[in-house]
């Protein structure tokens, strides 16, 4: 499915999308399968892990918070 069918199905919730395809250009995910969604953040990395995917990508559909930080 592409990203952007993605974010439609699944306004507003993290997805676990697995045989993620990467547009090289933008660096952006283009297109995957969804394996899991949820509104919760954690229950879809519990999910990740219960599942084991290979290659594989957790993203918001949503529009994130200005003021969130993200941490590496």
């Amino acid at each position: 499915m592409r990203w952007i069918e993605i974010c439609k199905k699944y306004k507003d919730k993290w997805v676990l999308i697995d045989d993620v395809h990467i547009d090289e250009e933008n660096m952006n995910i283009s297109e995957g399968t969804v394996l899991y969604h949820n509104p919760n953040k954690e229950q879809v990395y519990k999910k990740a892990l219960e599942l084991r995917p290979k290659k594989f990508a957790v993203e918001y559909t949503g529009d994130l918070p200005e003021d969130l930080v993200f941490m590496l």
